[in-house]
């Protein structure tokens, strides 16, 4: 498999990527059988390699960055790309958390005894191969290939060909860490070509040899794994979030959060891209909150009342509410209360991330007791919409489906489980 580090192309994807999914297989048994202590090693030392090549993962992702611009790449998509010595050490650092993580992969998670005297135990268990599939972030590469091997999984990484350079160099720091824990090298594999087709294999199957389909990227990529994908798909839609402004907010604590949601980094999947405000408070804290956002260089669209309220405004266009911006862009809103403001999301969101901003208790609770998303808030500002943040140690992505994970995908969610049963000689009547 060595052979296969280096390539870039191939005139038989099929084979490339049906060998791969081989190695993942065998890998995925014994990784499955792996100690806490050796999977915490491979996770340590591949921390101290991402270190130690820093400059060397840097340079790469130069590389990749030169190219991204010569494609005419957008600023918010050459943020998600762009690696820097912070970004380097985030890594690392989530690599050591991660190995802090209690161990998911035989956990007990229920036991019971049934009147004829078996007893019944639920476990943990890890899924097997995990696919996943991602686009500019590079850092992905990192936080899904260290969870995957916490929790006893194999996986493949095929990362978009924009960051093909940074992820072979971070790749190769964590086969680094495998190898001096006596893994398999193969229990996490990067795609080696930037041929789409791979993309394509990887949606068959390989052969039944993947297990689930991880997708990590914009909706043209989430909308084809969805429609093509023969195997199990953990689904990350885009993030069409809210944060809604109730007539009960304090002003101070909603400019607060409503900058952060936005701005704080607007390439990602928990920055805000809707702010809705109550009708009832929009002579108090409409023209604050859309004066901060434009002060702070972000483009306001909106509807007839918030356009009233500043002549930078443009106005929007029906689309504009299920667009993800990712980008100093938000579309805003008068609604009718809480019902209006539910509606909008309902009727318009990506069941990611939403966000009630109120001081009303009762009606946060109705908040989130009816807003059907991943993760919903109360004053506290969407970015917190990531693994980390939830002390997961890091993410693969943020599920958005209901089937089997829903959130941050991390440790307890790649994995599975069987059931034990203990008898003493008994046999079905």
């Amino acid at each position: 498999m060595d052979n296969l580090k280096l390539v870039e192309t191939s005139d038989d994807i099929p084979a490339v990527m049906a060998a791969l999914g081989s190695a993942a297989r065998r890998a995925a048994h014994g990784l499955s059988l792996a100690s806490t202590e050796a999977k915490n090693k491979a996770l340590m030392v591949a921390a101290q390699k991402i270190r130690a090549r820093a400059a060397e993962i840097l340079a790469a992702n130069q590389r990749d960055m030169a190219e991204a611009r010569a494609k005419g790449m957008t600023p918010a998509f050459l943020d998600r790309l762009l690696l820097d010595n912070n970004r380097v050490e985030s890594m690392a650092k989530g690599l050591e958390d991660i190995a802090a993580l209690p161990d998911p992969v035989g956990r007990l998670l229920a036991r019971f005894e049934r009147p004829n005297g078996l007893v019944i135990e639920r476990v943990a268990t890890p899924l097997g191969v995990i696919g996943v599939i991602f686009e500019s972030r590079p850092a992905v590469a990192a936080d899904a290939g260290a969870l995957c091997l916490k929790a006893g999984n194999a996986v493949i990484l095929r990362g978009g060909s924009e960051s093909f350079h940074s992820v072979s160099m971070i790749h190769q720091c964590l086969v680094d860490g495998l190898q001096a824990a006596g893994l398999p090298e193969t229990a996490i594999q990067r795609v080696p070509v930037k041929d789409r087709a791979a993309v394509g294999e990887m949606l068959t199957g390989l052969g039944g040899n993947l297990d689930v389909i991880v997708p990590r990227g914009g909706k043209s990529l989430v909308a084809r794994v969805q429609a093509e994908a023969r195997v199990p798909v953990f689904a990350h839609l885009e993030g069409i979030n809210h944060v809604y402004v109730d007539r009960d907010a304090n002003l101070a604590k909603a400019l607060s959060i409503v900058r952060n949601s936005k701005l704080r980094r607007t390439g990602v999947c928990g920055a805000a891209e809707t702010l809705l405000v109550d009708r009832a408070c929009t002579a108090t804290h409409l023209q604050p909150l859309v004066k901060m956002l434009l002060d702070e260089d972000c483009a306001v669209r909106g509807d007839a009342a918030t356009l009233a309220v500043d002549s930078r405004v443009t106005p929007t266009t029906e689309e504009d509410w299920a667009t993800e911006y990712l980008d100093a862009i938000i579309a805003v809103r008068v609604v009718d209360g809480l019902d209006g403001a539910i509606d909008h999301i309902e009727t318009y969101g990506s069941h990611h991330t939403d966000c009630i901003v109120t001081e009303n208790a009762a009606a946060a609770e109705r908040f989130l007791h009816e807003v059907d998303s991943a993760i919903v808030l109360h004053n506290a500002s969407t970015q917190f919409a990531d693994g980390g943040e939830f002390g997961f140690g890091a993410e693969i992505g943020i599920a958005t489906g209901r089937m089997h994970a829903r959130g941050p995908v991390a440790l307890e969610q790649l994995t599975s489980f069987k059931y034990r049963v203990h008898g003493t000689g008994q046999i079905r009547p």
